[in-house]
């Protein structure tokens, strides 16, 4: 075991500054025997440390290695099984209980008592015996104060001491003046040994001559040592104070940790409720404001919008997990919707009455219009609605149900109005068409007979009329040439027209084309600037954005989200064609009823009536091909194409039948003329 000792020592606990005071073989108890070594060591430096190191032998050498380390400060317990007979189990209880079995008795029993020296030296702290013999305890107490505790235990380590550097040279010397030592060591030997005992003799002779001095010598060993108890005494109240102290700042440490966790702890809570306080935080004048705000003024209004994108934002915060379960939060997530409801009720309330009183207002100015072929302008109406268009947003994005409702409300309302004044728009259009001739009348009575005679010849020459038909499809071209060939080809459908006309003047057909394009150019303007008040004031975006185009060589540039956009942006397109087409659900009869009338009037009006359609088709295209007047207005040039031919189908019947009476005519007379010659 010394010598296990000592290897321990040299390779394991020197390196660390560390003494070996203690030493047990031992395995668990109660499982496969595994042995390794229990040792008990203190700290070179001070402050001294006292700690219990589990050594293991490594199963690749003869080496030792540190398997684990226990402070001695931990121990609350030695139980040593059994204080009367021979029990080589023992139990340490540090954080949990540990159970050793030692080779022996006697190695356990030397463990212990040197567990117990170090604590009453080092530790003088409380730690319970167990089941250990007082015999053993008593024992290892030195009968005088003075002595040290581990005494015994640390001169182990000093068994063995090398020889100085003076030690080896006196030897040496002492060698040299016997020539003999080296040769003969016995005879070396004795003369050492009858030298020894001459200085022996000589040093009992001084000493028994010297007896009053070892006397004195004596007495002042004992008061040293005396001394020495005082100091020792002196010592162990500072080694008091001092372990208090220590415990003191022990405790002190362990405060400062745990008060640096609490402000910590406090620094991330004044950051939640930073950022609680910066975005979930709704000023009481924007409150004021969702609750009471005045939706009539402008400032009213702005000051609406301000609380309305503030409350947006609030409520759109991303919350950070937990936040949800805290009170607060969950009252001012109340509050929100509260006012919510509260601003999207007022909201949907006041345009309600803003529709309604603009529609009494813009009904009162009717009968200014009648007189004249003009239109009503709602500029002023959009004008007074754009200032909501923000608030419209807000209730796109927050109300879908209420948004939706007002968007149906200001169609029924503006479908009405506008179904209203278009009627009496097209019924002084008719009145003015009807009289740019002086016959209209008798035409009206003559023109059905007429039609439905070409009809049935139509209907016989239905080969001819295909052809015909077909030379009109041409007519398309104007739709995407130049205004220069607009004017060329008007200028020889005109020439067609002169050369045809019997019952009506040049005047009275320029009249009516002037008449058809007044009606065409007011319609436009009043349908494009309806649909871009309705996409302004309900956000519906029209146009695609350069990000949804695509590039060159028809390769998409929008990744899948990108395809969402370009989804929604279809059906915000739908949205609108639908309201223009409900709005305006009265465009396209009275249209084809005034087309109807002028082919009553005069069949090549239809001439005029093409040449201004294709103009005015190809101008909304150029603005916007999927526009609601651009798709109503190529509707009614259909109808236009196959007016104009008819048109085409009758003049072909007449000089047919002009032809034929020719034909017959001519034959007539060559039949008079052969029988009248002579035979």
């Amino acid at each position: 075991m010394t010598a296990i000792k000592h290897a321990l020592q040299r390779d394991i606990f020197t390196p660390n500054d560390e003494r070996l005071l203690g030493i047990v073989n031992v395995c668990k108890a109660g499982k496969k025997k595994k042995n390794c070594f229990l040792c008990a060591t203190v700290t070179t430096e001070r402050p001294v440390q006292v700690k219990v190191v589990k050594v293991k032998k490594s199963d690749k050498g003869d080496f030792y290695k540190r398997q684990q380390t226990w402070e001695l400060r931990d121990l609350t317990e030695v139980d040593a099984k059994d204080a009367s007979k021979e029990n080589p189990e023992f139990d340490l209880h540090f954080e949990k209980v540990y159970r050793w079995l030692a080779s022996s008795t006697a190695e356990k029993n030397s463990f212990i008592s040197c567990i117990w020296k170090l604590n009453q030296r080092y530790l003088r702290k409380k730690v319970e015996f167990v089941n250990v013999s007082s015999q053993l305890l008593e024992e290892s107490v030195p009968s005088g104060e003075s002595q040290s505790v581990a005494g015994g235990d640390e001169d182990a380590l000093d068994d063995y001491q090398e020889l100085s550097t003076r030690e080896e040279q006196d030897i040496e010397s002492m060698m040299e003046m016997c020539e003999y030592a080296v040769s003969n060591a016995e005879a070396f030997a004795e003369q050492l040994s009858r030298e020894l005992q001459v200085l022996d003799g000589a040093n009992i002779q001084s000493i028994m001559a010297s007896e009053k001095q070892v006397n004195i010598l004596m007495q002042l060993l004992d008061e040293a040592l005396g001394e020495v108890d005082t100091i020792e005494g002196k010592l162990s109240s500072y080694e008091e104070m001092l372990q208090s102290v220590k415990e003191q700042m022990d405790q002190i440490s362990q405060s400062n940790r745990l008060i640096q966790i609490s402000n910590t702890n406090n620094g991330k809570l004044l950051d939640e409720i930073q950022f609680l306080v910066n975005y979930m935080d709704l000023s009481k004048g924007h409150i004021r404001a969702l609750q009471e705000g005045d939706l009539t003024s402008p400032k009213g209004i702005e000051a609406c919008i301000n609380a309305s994108e503030a409350l947006l934002q609030c409520m759109n915060v991303a919350l950070r997990p937990g936040h949800e379960k805290l009170m607060a939060v969950t009252q001012q997530q109340l509050l929100f919707a509260e006012l919510r409801d509260t601003f999207a009720r007022r909201l949907t309330n006041h345009l309600n009455n803003v529709f309604v009183h603009q529609g009494h207002d813009q009904s009162s100015t009717l009968s200014q219009h009648t007189a004249e072929l003009t239109l009503p302008k709602h500029n002023p109406l959009h004008r007074d609605l754009l200032r909501y268009a923000k608030l419209m947003e807000w209730l796109k994005n927050t109300h879908r149900e209420k948004y939706e409702g007002l968007s149906r409300t200001y169609v029924d309302y503006m479908s009405r109005l506008y179904e209203r004044e278009i009627k009496d728009f097209f019924e002084v259009a008719k009145i003015k068409m009807a009289g740019t001739t002086k016959e209209a009348k008798g035409k009206f009575a003559t023109l059905p007979r007429k039609e439905s005679a070409l009809k049935q010849e139509t209907e016989s020459l239905h080969g001819s009329s295909g052809k015909l038909t077909g030379s009109t499809s041409s007519l398309n071209k104007l739709t995407v040439q130049g205004s220069n060939s607009r004017r060329s080809q008007s200028s020889s459908l005109l020439d067609m027209g002169n050369m045809s006309a019997s019952d009506l003047d040049v005047a009275d057909r320029t009249k009516f084309d002037k008449i058809f394009e007044q009606v065409l150019s007011e319609l436009e303007p009043l349908c494009l600037a309806e649909q871009d008040f309705i996409s302004k004031f309900f956000k519906l975006q029209q146009h695609p954005t350069p990000e949804t185009e695509e590039l060159d060589g028809g390769t998409p540039s929008r990744m899948p989200p990108q395809a969402e956009h370009r989804h929604s942006l279809s059906s915000e397109k739908d949205m609108v064609r639908l309201m223009m087409n409900k709005i305006f659900q009265s465009i396209e009869t009275e249209l084809n009823s005034l087309i109807a009338l002028g082919d009553k009037i005069d069949s090549f009006n239809s001439l005029y009536m093409l040449v201004k359609m294709s103009h005015h088709v190809w101008t909304a295209e150029n603005v916007d091909p999927a526009s609601y007047l651009s798709t109503t207005l190529g509707n009614v040039l259909v109808t236009v194409k196959r007016n104009f031919d008819k048109c085409i189908v009758k003049e072909s019947l007449l000089q047919v039948r002009d032809l034929k009476f020719k034909v017959v005519k001519l034959l007539s007379w060559s039949v008079v003329s052969h029988s009248s010659s002579p035979l």
